[in-house]
């Protein structure tokens, strides 16, 4: 039970907001430590365990090193601000006069949605789509019809410009059979015997799939009549004063 210790490293590292890395490699120094650890343990062992354990890391680093391109992207996406790009998102969905926040992200749900199911999981994102590009336009959807947005329904735009991105992706993905989810789940479930082929979970994953959209859809369209009663409201007050 000692390697649950790293659990409680977790939680007690979020619940003071500390750095998610340091949260997430002190837990698992700690579980590699109380794996090794007995009470008889001495300091060779425990020396030797954490070497192991910090072994592990440097070998997970070295064979994901391909993950230095994401600096590459973020130098992109820095320079694409910079010369304008939320801007123009912005000025552009305002032309649209049908354009409302929850139409807006409903659309890139679906479009998210159906690309993730067909394996094109790297079209959207936070950094590369959410940011730039999404956020902008629905804030600049809201801004066209209520004007200036207070900081509390802006945060509350852009929140949901990225739950939209993680829902579409999540239960998007598991309709493609060749996703490294379902590869997870077959291999979990023959770990217990139970043999599942690719195929009919991806085919199982398409309720969730559905169910998922209908629900979000929903939310979506909460999110419109929230901010069309709350800022219209407060225009009202503005215009009294």
């Amino acid at each position: 039970m000692l390697v649950l210790l790293g659990i409680g490293v977790v939680v007690f590292g979020f619940i003071v907001r500390a750095n998610p890395l340091l949260v997430v490699m002190a837990a698992a120094l700690t579980t590699g430590l109380a794996a090794a650890w007995t009470p008889s343990a001495d300091i060779a062992v425990m020396t030797n365990a954490a070497r192991d354990t910090l072994a592990t890391f440097g070998k997970a680093f070295n064979d994901s090193r391909y993950i230095s391109l994401t600096w590459v992207l973020l130098v992109a996406i820095g320079l694409l601000e910079r010369a304008g790009l939320q801007e123009r998102a912005r000025i552009t969905i305002a032309n649209v006069k049908a354009a409302t926040v929850g139409r807006l992200l409903w659309v890139y749900l679906v479009i998210r949605q159906g690309t993730s199911a067909l394996g094109l999981t790297s079209l959207g994102g936070h950094p590369q789509m959410v940011r730039p590009l999404v956020a902008p336009m629905a804030e600049g959807a809201a801004e066209a019809k209520f004007g200036a947005l207070p900081d509390r329904e802006r945060y509350l735009i852009r929140s949901h410009a990225a739950a939209t991105d993680n829902i579409g992706l999540f239960f998007g993905e598991d309709i493609f059979i060749a996703i490294a989810s379902i590869l997870l789940i077959k291999g979990f479930l023959e770990g217990y015997d139970i043999i599942v082929e690719p195929f009919e979970l991806s085919i199982w994953a398409i309720p969730t799939a559905i169910a998922a959209l209908a629900i979000h859809s929903l939310r979506l369209w909460l999110l419109d009549r929230h901010l069309k009663r709350t800022l219209t409201k407060a225009s009202a007050a503005e215009a009294a004063q």
